[in-house]
């Protein structure tokens, strides 16, 4: 009889969750489609970005740039070469140049405050350096000055490194996992392993209270370090996920992938909003990022381009096509008055 009441109350409780399954099911409407084409009622619009500046310095392939977010002028950029290169994106000039104990870098981040910088790539730690040129000190001998701090616990390469503030930082790494470190102790305080392959790109909500991963297992999920796990997973690519980038109202991201096509998800619906891709685009995605208004969404391409879609029709708004080589890395400055795409033709443009 115990057991007959046990089962029953298995039972019981499978058709409740299955009830509320298909409850949220009606909710949420039918499969994932291109939801935000209703809004766009045929309307498509056109950019005029122009190339401004040419930034000319590195010698080898370029990886990752970043702006700085308390100006939006100056920005870091990594490369082949060995080299972490700060820039005034007005002026051209190299501010500060620092060399890099490994050549091999694959993601580069500046902080908050614009103080410092991180960089990472095949030597599995994240590398955290002063600059000179905000502190305000002496400039020391670059050939011998070593990183304020060196974070080492991921077992495989650094692919993305976030700051979210000067003492705290978010990477990610081939071996699947994210981490927060603390960087004064130099310690993980968090460590996220919900992925199941190489996860390639994060990006940070507003505070940095979430944030959201994309992975060579083809989903995107999102964490909240307060909890901390994964709190959604969204699928639909179906190729590695090579880069994320929030929206900026926090409630959204996008994506790109080895599958030629853009995606954007809302995380309040759970589902996907709109696809970006043409037929013709048969090459991979690397890098993604939104327009400070959310209009446009610029998307680099392994075909030498950079395409920027409307959010909204998923139409191609202009076509950036100024490189020789793969376009390896893009983004907006905080002001959102300038785009700055990095290339492994050596060079790094700035369109506005």
């Amino acid at each position: 009889m115990e057991k007959r009441a046990e089962y029953e109350a298995f039972q019981a409780t499978k058709k409740e969750c299955d009830d509320l399954r298909n409850k949220i099911e009606r909710l949420r409407g039918g499969e994932d489609v291109n939801h935000l084409s209703r809004m766009a009622n045929g309307q498509t619009s056109s950019l005029s970005l122009k190339q401004r500046r040419v930034l000319k310095g590195h010698f080898g392939k370029i990886y990752a740039c970043h702006w700085s977010a308390k100006d939006s002028v100056h920005l870091v950029s990594a490369s082949q070469d060995g080299k972490l290169i700060i820039w005034n994106g007005i002026t051209t000039n190299k501010v500060e140049a620092i060399p890099l104990r490994s050549s091999w870098v694959m993601t580069c981040a500046y902080s908050p405050s614009g103080k410092f910088v991180a960089c990472g790539g095949l030597d599995n730690l994240c590398s955290v350096y002063p600059l000179t040129s905000a502190t305000g000190m002496p400039a020391a001998d670059s050939a011998q000055t070593p990183p304020s701090a060196e974070l080492a616990s991921h077992e495989g390469y650094l692919s993305c490194c976030r700051f979210i503030a000067d003492d705290e930082i978010l990477t990610s790494s081939g071996d699947s996992t994210c981490i927060l470190w603390d960087v004064e102790t130099k310690n993980p305080k968090v460590i996220f392993d919900s992925h199941a392959g190489d996860v390639m790109s994060v990006s940070l909500g507003e505070h940095g209270n979430v944030f959201v991963s994309g992975s060579c297992d083809s989903t995107a999920k999102v964490f909240e370090p307060r909890v901390p796990r994964c709190v959604a997973t969204f699928a639909g690519h179906e190729s590695d996920v090579n880069s994320v980038q929030m929206f900026a109202d926090g409630n959204g991201f996008s994506s790109g992938s080895d599958d030629s096509s853009c995606r954007f998800f809302d995380m309040r619906s759970y589902r996907q909003l709109q696809a970006y891709y043409d037929d013709k685009i048969l090459c991979g995605i690397t890098s993604v990022a939104f327009s400070k208004s959310g209009k446009y969404l610029f998307a680099g391409y392994d075909d030498y381009t950079c395409i920027a879609w409307n959010t909204v029709s998923a139409t191609q708004a202009q076509v950036l096509s100024a490189h020789e080589n793969r376009v390896s890395c893009i983004g907006v400055n905080e002001s959102g008055k300038a785009l700055c795409t990095g290339s492994w033709d050596t060079l790094l443009m700035i369109f506005a």
